[in-house]
């Protein structure tokens, strides 16, 4: 007898002989199941339940479903493998080159060249190594014990952390600072002598302006405290020009008592700040004189502002309240040598005069 297996689940209750259709049906079940591909059980896969025939009905008993896996949120652990070799671990962020003791630029390197300053190391390339200006100071320097590299400009790319390098960086030696006390007597070798003091300059731009605006004014030297403020670094030595090599730095530990030893050299001191008591072009600047200059935001101290003699300040006609240090620095003491270059030519004058009569 033929018997149709397609539509048994729809027509077995309507037979009558079910238990023969019953044994015909698992006859068919196990041929039919026999050519699929087995399951491989896992050790990781739960037991299942065994399962019980009820009228025709697969029930397991028991069903024990996988629980669901916990995604790890966190980044890559101690644990895990390890990543292809074929990419690159990004490199640690390099520190910019202000913040390394480099000097950069044609002009800075040759000016630390031609005063003999302590240089560990110099980058160059191999069109300006011999150019004239540089290939008879750079022998000199090796014979000095610094050491000379040829480069190619990627490399000082690199160095300088693709600042204008122009083909040369160097790594100076750390600033030799001046005492005090010579300081005061390399002053004393000039009528009228001038020192910028600079209370708490803590932006190394605006301290190395300052630097190269007092040189090239005619100033004597700088006097800085030591703590809250900046020193002479790569980035001052940089924005100066060449002015540090020309012009003297003294660190202070106390300010108040670096002025006190200033006023008892002859020196007078003028502050400038914002509520000065004074306009800068009233004050008649004459003889040693001590300019102080107050930091970017706080200005002069009020412990500094009682240890100057004369406070003085900037008109300001606009809306804006305050200048920038440095440019602050560069008004006052282009004031005071004006004053001075008048007197001078005024004293020229009376000669020419006289030698008229």
């Amino acid at each position: 007898m033929k018997i149709q297996f397609h539509n048994y689940q729809n027509s077995r209750v309507g037979l009558v002989n079910s238990a023969v259709l019953d044994a015909h049906y698992t006859l068919y079940r196990k041929t039919k199941m026999s050519n699929k591909p087995r399951k491989i059980k896992t050790s990781s896969e739960p037991n299942r339940g065994q399962p019980i025939k009820l009228q025709g009905k697969r029930v397991i008993t028991n069903p024990i479903r996988n629980p669901r896996k916990k995604i790890d949120i966190n980044p890559i652990s101690s644990n895990s493998r390890p990543q292809n070799s074929n990419f690159s671990h990004p490199s640690l962020p390099t520190k910019p080159a202000e913040e390394n003791d480099l000097i950069y630029g044609r002009h800075p390197v040759l000016t630390a060249l031609q005063s003999q300053r302590g240089l560990n190391r110099i980058w160059i390339t191999n069109r300006l190594r011999y150019d004239p200006n540089f290939h008879p100071l750079l022998l000199q320097a090796k014979e000095n014990g610094t050491v000379i590299d040829e480069v190619e400009p990627k490399r000082l790319d690199q160095i300088t952390n693709h600042s204008n390098h122009q083909g040369v960086a160097a790594q100076i030696a750390p600033y030799t600072y001046i005492e005090l006390p010579d300081l005061l007597e390399q002053a004393k070798s000039v009528t009228d002598p001038v020192i910028v003091v600079a209370d708490g300059i803590t932006d190394p731009h605006n301290l190395g302006a300052i630097i190269r605006t007092a040189e090239a004014i005619g100033a004597q030297g700088l006097v800085i405290p030591q703590r809250r403020a900046s020193g002479i670094t790569s980035t001052v030595v940089k924005v100066a020009a060449g002015a540090l090599e020309n012009f003297s730095v003294s660190r202070v530990v106390n300010l108040s008592r670096a002025l006190e030893e200033l006023k008892t050299a002859g020196f007078w001191i003028y502050g400038t700040a914002a509520t000065g008591s004074e306009p800068l072009h009233t004050v008649n600047f004459s003889g040693p004189i001590a300019l102080v200059i107050g930091s970017e935001g706080e200005g002069l101290s009020m412990l500094t502002q009682r240890s100057c003699d004369v406070l003085v300040s900037i008109p300001l006609q606009g809306k804006t309240p305050s200048l920038n240090a440095s440019v602050a620095a560069g008004m006052a003491l282009y004031e005071i040598y004006r004053q001075r270059s008048l007197n001078t030519l005024y004293l020229d004058k009376l000669q020419k005069i006289s030698l008229k009569k």
